[in-house]
């Protein structure tokens, strides 16, 4: 049976052709044959620029542009998708989402920790904003990894540079591979590179491993994961363990407030 996977990006994509395009053929390589993956982004104008970068390294902009991610959770379930997919390191309001539809919902650094964590037992993560190595920690301990982490840093470029990536490689993979190393001597025995455009580039041009540490594709994580999701959700396994943190709102409650809010 057919899978429909709703991919949203913290990026307006519709100003990133190239990373979209890179996009849409890693997936067709890394996800089943009958899976469905239609690519969303943020509503134009969003940000100043084609970068985010500048506001999601704020908490505060970060919580605010997060409404755009439950707004497309639940366009994403009453459009028929069967699962919902964050394909963004900071996860903005991963936890509340998942209490408010009841499709599967993934988030992009769980997924790429859960597959880290069976090739490795010390995680490093690269970054692009180094304000979000301490977020990044932070979820790292919110998805019960702590005592796999070793360090998340900047992987000593900006979403800018990869951006001529995209034709010319050369010239990252050889900054990539400097911090990956230097990453290595922290002791991280796996590394996930934290930024879905860097991850496409590495996955692009072959980069699995650095001196034989394995380097996690985030993208194929989240992919897959979802899809393991939707096939126990068709199976009746319940996702919700219960809690404050787990419970779903009465649906009407929440259809009142997000009109209320003005985000219906």
């Amino acid at each position: 049976m057919s899978i429909r996977i709703w991919h949203q990006s913290f990026t307006v994509l519709g100003e990133l052709t190239p990373y979209r395009q890179a996009l849409e053929e890693h997936f067709r390589t890394v996800s089943r044959a009958d899976t469905e993956i239609v690519m969303h982004g943020m509503r134009p104008r969003t940000y100043r620029s084609n970068y985010p970068g500048d506001d999601i390294k704020y908490c505060a902009f970060q919580y605010l542009h997060g409404l755009q991610f439950m707004q497309a959770a639940r366009a994403a379930e009453k459009g028929g998708f069967d699962a919902f997919a964050l394909s963004t390191l900071p996860e903005p309001a991963l936890r509340e989402i998942q209490t408010l539809v009841e499709i599967p919902v993934v988030g992009y650094l769980e997924a790429a920790l859960e597959s880290a964590s069976k090739a490795g037992s010390k995680i490093g993560v690269l970054v692009f904003i180094s304000e979000l190595a301490e977020l990044t920690a932070a979820n790292i301990r919110q998805h019960g990894y702590e005592n796999n982490f070793v360090v998340a840093s900047h992987v000593g470029f900006t979403f800018h540079d990869v951006l001529p990536a995209f034709d010319d490689p050369e010239p990252l993979l050889e900054r990539f591979f400097a911090s990956a190393r230097k990453m290595i001597k922290t002791g991280a025995d796996v590394i996930i590179p934290g930024e879905a455009p860097l991850n496409v580039i590495l996955a692009r041009n072959g980069i699995s491993e650095v001196d034989g540490v394995p380097i996690i594709d985030s993208l194929a994580a989240w992919i897959q994961r979802a899809e393991r999701l939707v096939d126990a959700h068709r199976d009746g396994q319940s996702m919700q363990p219960g809690g404050y943190f787990s419970t779903r709102p009465p649906k009407d409650r929440i259809d009142e407030l997000f009109r209320f809010y003005g985000l219906s």
